[in-house]
């Protein structure tokens, strides 16, 4: 059990800049349950790292970065992203430092996992030919096997992805020199003549990232998609058999309900083995 009094601190990164999402109510929803399941004393605060140019400093325990709209490529030399690596640095001296033994864990949620992809140079991230919008198959990879973040998974594994942007062509060099290995990619598409894109990465031991979005939650999600607007613009952008699939699945337990009770809390779960007493 945790320490009683130790009260664990998360910190969200917020990187949607101030756009409609589900994705900060999901976050906060699944930080709640997980907090009232394993009836721990926790507190976070959000960090709105694009409008307001902040981060968060290293008196929190855990940090979960969003993800958001628009490109990872373009925001390069931005003050926001400037920032945002500023705090990533202020991570990782945190974490190699052997006088530290608690450790800094990190999850990296889509547009802020191809800020990192790209910042560690892991792999090419591009625009997609088109929009990957829906409810898709995640394939594991051999890696994967031994991720702890991945307990209670099936092989494939659905997942909610809502993106123009991808990792491909990974770097095996620089993922073998980081220690860093890539767990999952996205389903086959034998019809296109397109690489699978990375789906999952385990950077170092203390922080991992996804393409997908693991918070994504079914009853939300299934409200937010049969609201009038947003059911016409997905009918528009992607076909009315799009949006009665994506509705499908998503009241499926087996698919984006079991994604969203194991990744993130599974993370969770790992972060706060630090802080379990020591039975003697």
């Amino acid at each position: 059990m945790v320490n009683d009094a130790k009260k664990i601190r998360i910190a969200i990164l917020d990187l949607y800049e101030g756009h409609p999402n589900q994705g900060m109510r999901c976050l906060r929803e699944i930080i709640s349950q997980w907090s009232e399941y394993n009836n721990l004393d926790t507190e976070f605060d959000e960090y709105d790292v694009r409008l307001k140019n902040t981060a968060p400093d290293m008196t929190y325990d855990i940090y979960i970065a969003s993800g958001g709209p628009g490109s990872p490529l373009e925001s390069r030399y931005t003050d926001w992203e400037k920032t945002f690596f500023i705090w990533l640095n202020e991570v990782e001296r945190w974490n190699d430092n052997p006088a530290n033994q608690q450790k800094k864990y990190v999850f990296f949620i889509c547009h802020s996992f191809q800020l990192i992809c790209r910042h560690y140079n892991i792999g090419l991230v591009t625009k997609r030919k088109s929009t990957a919008f829906g409810i898709f198959p995640v394939h594991m990879l051999e890696d994967a096997a031994d991720e702890p973040i991945f307990n209670g998974l099936r092989d494939p594994f659905y997942s909610v992805d809502s993106r123009d942007y991808q990792v491909i062509q990974p770097n095996h060099s620089i993922l073998e020199k980081m220690g860093a290995s890539i767990l999952c990619i996205e389903k086959d598409r034998p019809h296109v003549p397109y690489e699978r894109a990375v789906m999952g990465v385990r950077f170092n031991d203390y922080m991992i990232g996804t393409q997908f979005h693991p918070e994504a939650d079914a009853v939300g999600m299934t409200m937010y998609f049969q609201t009038e607007e947003k059911k016409k613009t997905v009918i528009e952008n992607h076909g009315e058999d799009k949006w009665k699939s994506m509705i499908e699945h998503l009241n499926d337990p087996d698919k984006i309900m079991w994604t969203y009770n194991h990744i993130l809390p599974n993370f969770l779960n790992k972060a706060v083995e630090q802080f379990q007493e020591v039975l003697v």
